[in-house]
């Protein structure tokens, strides 16, 4: 959960009146979760965020489920899902279920003529290439190669890409992103022993209030469906805000990775967690320095979770025929581990350059027909 942030111009009391200089009221507006018990903001609009112009009907992008089971450890081809012009267009669900949803997304060009609002879900972004801005009412967030871009949900934004070509790597989570308990004091401070600290964290600058009066369209996402929604006065017309609850940016390259005498699992490399399922980043470190180790992870299975790798960059020690942008799916109950010779050619290693993000869930996951279309149907046999 990001920490207490401020920015532009707030009353010194909440809930009291706070005057344009004109003498008219500016609008409050608490964005509040789990009712009005948890983590929140308020924010000092000129005009209420209410006043609706009209909703469009509503466009279908559920995704389409191939399977809803699987038995097989299955690979799928990032990099070959086409580019797009149009941001939301562009992204295609390829592992969902009722937790969250896997995306990739190759668009080409900045949404400025409408805005975007999940409904549903937090969003992480990871920026596996390109750069640009992410613009909301809280400010501006400059993203490139190896963010995570944490959006929490009823956030609408808008996507500034200095280029055409960009490459985006999604979950989506229906319960909210947080850090890992075992990271944190009870006060909520991330402790000596994370991976990360709060020096590591982005939050939104450059606040610029925006008080225009027109027709601004925002899709809100929500139960698979996008409302195109009109709305009077424009989105990001705050004066200031405070609070808890806004989108930040942590870098990969800033995760500090745990180390070990010999191999230590997974949970070490963990960056974020949700109800049911977790995110973790594989960063370049040394390997482990006990005098027989092997470097290289043993046979495992998951008896209790479906284990999606995104290879990012870099060489992996434990796999063949590694592609930048190949996701890996090992499902649940069966085992998985490193391709045949690579347990000997790891031995005497002294360090991995290897960038993975990991997404494991605890429920399994479906997959859709996009997936399908970038799908190596022989990636099972890999083993052998």
């Amino acid at each position: 959960m990001p920490h207490y942030c401020v920015r532009g111009n707030i009353p010194p009391k909440r809930h009291t009146q706070f005057r344009k200089p004109n003498g008219k009221l500016y609008a409050e507006e608490l964005v509040s979760t789990e009712g009005f018990s948890n983590v929140y903001s308020l924010i000092y609009h000129c005009y209420p965020p209410t006043a609706v112009l009209k909703i469009d009907e509503p466009i279908d992008v559920a995704p389409k489920i191939a399977y809803q089971k699987n038995m097989q450890h299955r690979c799928y081809k990032g990099f070959q899902v086409a580019p797009k012009d149009d941001y939301l267009e562009s992204r295609k669900a390829v592992l969902i279920n009722n937790d969250c949803h896997i995306v990739l997304a190759a668009p080409r060009k900045s949404t400025k003529n409408y805005f975007y609002k999940n409904s549903d879900a937090d969003e992480v972004i990871f920026v596996h290439e390109g750069s640009g801005k992410m613009k909301s009412v809280f400010g501006e967030l400059r993203f490139q190669y190896g963010d995570y871009i944490v959006i929490p949900r009823g956030t609408a934004y808008q996507m500034e890409f200095d280029s055409d070509a960009n490459r985006l790597f999604i979950v989506e989570s229906f319960t909210p992103v947080v850090y890992p308990k075992r990271y944190k004091n009870e006060w909520g401070q991330l402790l000596e022993h994370s991976p990360f600290c709060e020096r590591d964290i982005k939050q939104p600058q450059n606040l610029v209030t925006v008080d225009e009066e027109g027709d601004f369209l925002i899709y809100i996402k929500k139960q698979g469906l996008l409302y195109p929604y009109h709305y009077k006065y424009h989105p990001f017309d705050a004066i200031g805000w405070d609070g808890n609850h806004y989108p930040f940016i942590f870098s990969i390259h800033d995760f500090e990775p745990i180390t070990g005498r010999v191999h230590l699992p997974p949970p070490i490399h963990q960056t974020f967690e949700a109800h049911n399922f977790v995110i973790c980043s594989f960063v370049p470190r040394l390997y482990d320095y006990h005098p027989e180790a092997i470097p290289a992870p043993y046979n495992h299975v998951n008896v209790d979770s479906d284990e999606v790798l995104y290879y990012v960059d870099g060489d992996f020690m434990s796999r063949k025929h590694v592609e930048r942008g190949m996701i890996t799916l090992h499902p649940i109950g069966i085992p998985h581990g490193p391709h045949p010779g690579t347990v000997e050619r790891s031995i005497g290693a002294k360090e991995t350059r290897e960038l993975a993000v990991m997404v494991d869930t605890f429920k399994p996951l479906w997959i859709t027909e996009d997936a399908l279309k970038i799908e190596d149907p022989d990636y099972y046999k890999s083993w052998l």
